[in-house]
């Protein structure tokens, strides 16, 4: 099941939209959003798993390793990949949170609170 792009913008783009300084944008030509103009959630090539930063990756992928996985690719990064089919929008909401958190600018994280 793929998750057309008008989809990704509106539960995606909801709940990144409301963070300080998010903008949409693409990355790797799929749609993106961007804290302070850095990558923090992008649409993969299949239409239907979300790319974030996120430092407790292991918990959420031991939680769920069906929504919350990371392929031989994000090993070594602090990015995890979600099924947006079967992720649960409160998840996602803390998710992209944290997202933005790693990427957003030392003021950007001052105006937050």
């Amino acid at each position: 099941m793929n998750i057309d792009t008008l989809t990704y913008r509106n539960d995606v783009g909801k709940i990144a939209q409301k963070l300080p300084a998010v903008v949409a944008a693409t990355s790797y030509g799929t749609p993106a959003f961007k804290a302070d103009k850095k990558l923090m959630a992008r649409l993969k090539e299949d239409g239907k798993t979300l790319v974030v930063y996120s430092p407790d990756r292991d918990s959420w992928m031991k939680k769920n390793p069906l929504t919350f996985f990371i392929t031989d690719h994000y090993k070594d990064y602090p990015m995890m990949l979600i099924d947006l089919v079967t992720v649960k929008k409160k998840d996602l909401e803390i998710l992209l949170r944290t997202s933005w958190k790693m990427r957003a600018s030392a003021k950007m994280l001052r105006e937050m609170k």
